[in-house]
């Protein structure tokens, strides 16, 4: 049955549209982040000498009535319609964050969050080894790297004041319908933090040169973007949420553009690679003084470690065992992306590669809304990525990769490329 003949749709849709207006009220990273004043509270105190846990109070979180809801949605849900059981997936996503929010500081908190995200243990698709086994080579190549290619984060800084205004150049251009405000935000943990109409930076960060067009690639060309286009999607508008389970795949495509972009560097990977390693330490039992502490061992400046610090216990407990594991996400969403578009290439699916860029999608939505992509029931992106519009590029770059990736390392030493040349 062709897709806009399908009869199951119109209540699809309909339960999609109540998703809508439940999801819309649970915002994770606002619930668990902390309040102003807690970075001065706690580095004044480590600087006199008399470090002490940050004392945050567990957020109170209620959503009852949108757990109950999720819930309905998902049970009412046809899961054996690929669109019925993509809501249905959405709402259960959801409702599994409701329940992590709810257990903020207890040990459900973790479990709730390993099952939306993961946790460093996790394997890397196609590969024997796990994401903490990949961030701690990454960890060990950009210590062999350090004194010629990483910059002390002490060394530049870029007011983000200025940042933001180069930013807001570069985003008005690209995004010619719809208006994207960059704007400051004295309260953020990370970085950056893109919606479909503001993107967010932390104003009391120094920014280095560096960081702009991986700014510029990640949070404007990949989430503005994909949250743009989700939005304006007719007919499945929760495709512009950002359901937690998507998460993986949103990250890794946008350290993929990063990549593809050529705007990745040396420090950017090794901050990936550190948060996995840190929730790995938190699990462990490390509180957040030890994990303050492996930041700043790490190279980062007082600022950045209380940061990277918060971004592993926002919701968890400072005294250690519980953590919040969403950062494991990068270096694990990375590969199955970079993964995924060489597998497409090799199955000659390019039209795979606009269809990421239609909402906030997973790699699974892409291949079981297949079909309604194809036939425009699911609208194509509004927006793509140079990088991804470029398809000959891309292309040649993907099929090249496929290739290379065979090439055996491990069979082969520098000294066999000392023979004659022929």
């Amino acid at each position: 049955m062709a897709p806009f003949e399908d009869p199951a749709l119109a209540r699809i849709t309909a339960l999609d549209q109540e998703l809508v207006g439940i999801a819309r009220s649970i915002k994770v990273l606002s619930e668990i982040a902390w309040p102003a004043g807690i970075a001065e509270q706690f580095l004044a105190g480590w600087r006199a000498g008399r470090p002490a846990l940050p004392e945050i109070v567990t957020p109170s979180v209620g959503l009852g009535r949108e757990l109950e809801a999720l819930e309905h949605i998902a049970g009412a849900c046809d899961a054996g319609h690929p669109v019925g059981d993509y809501v249905r997936r959405t709402a259960l996503s959801f409702a599994t964050a409701v329940r992590m929010l709810r257990a903020a500081g207890t040990p459900d908190f973790t479990r709730h969050s390993v099952e939306l995200y993961g946790r460093p243990t996790d394997p890397v698709i196609g590969t024997p080894q796990s994401l903490l086994d990949a961030a701690e080579g990454f960890i060990k190549g950009t210590i062999e790297f350090e004194r010629s290619c990483l910059i002390p984060e002490d060394d530049i800084c870029l007011l983000a004041t200025a940042v933001a205004e180069q930013m807001q150049q570069e985003v008005s251009a690209f995004f010619d319908r719809h208006p994207v405000r960059v704007v400051l935000d004295h309260k953020l943990s990370a970085k950056a933090a893109a919606g479909a109409s503001t993107i967010r930076l932390r104003s009391s960060t120094c920014f280095s040169p560096q960081d702009v067009p991986q700014l510029l690639a990640h949070e404007a060309l990949v989430h503005t973007l994909t949250k743009i286009n989700g939005q304006a999607q007719p007919r499945l508008p929760s495709l512009g949420l950002g359901a937690p389970r998507t998460t993986r795949t949103q990250e890794g495509l946008a350290l993929f553009a990063e990549l593809i972009s050529v705007a990745i560097d040396l420090q950017r990977l090794r901050r990936i690679a550190l948060r996995v390693k840190a929730i790995d330490l938190a699990l462990g039992g490390a509180d957040f003084i030890d994990v303050f502490r492996f930041f700043l061992d790490a190279g980062q400046t007082e600022a950045e470690s209380f940061q990277s610090a918060a971004r592993v216990f926002r919701g968890g407990d400072v005294r250690g065992g519980v953590a919040f594991t969403k950062d494991v996400v990068y270096v694990g969403g990375l590969v199955e992306v970079h993964t995924f578009m060489r597998k497409a290439i090799q199955h000659g699916r390019l039209e795979l590669v606009p269809w990421l860029f239609a909402g906030r999608l997973a790699l699974h939505d892409v291949l079981t809304l297949g079909p309604w992509l194809q036939s425009g029931w699911v609208a194509p992106p509004v927006y793509q990525p140079r990088w991804a519009q470029d398809l000959p590029t891309l292309t040649a770059f993907l099929l090249y990769s496929v290739f290379v990736n065979g090439v055996s390392l491990g069979a082969l030493d520098l000294g066999d490329f000392a023979h004659d040349e022929r």
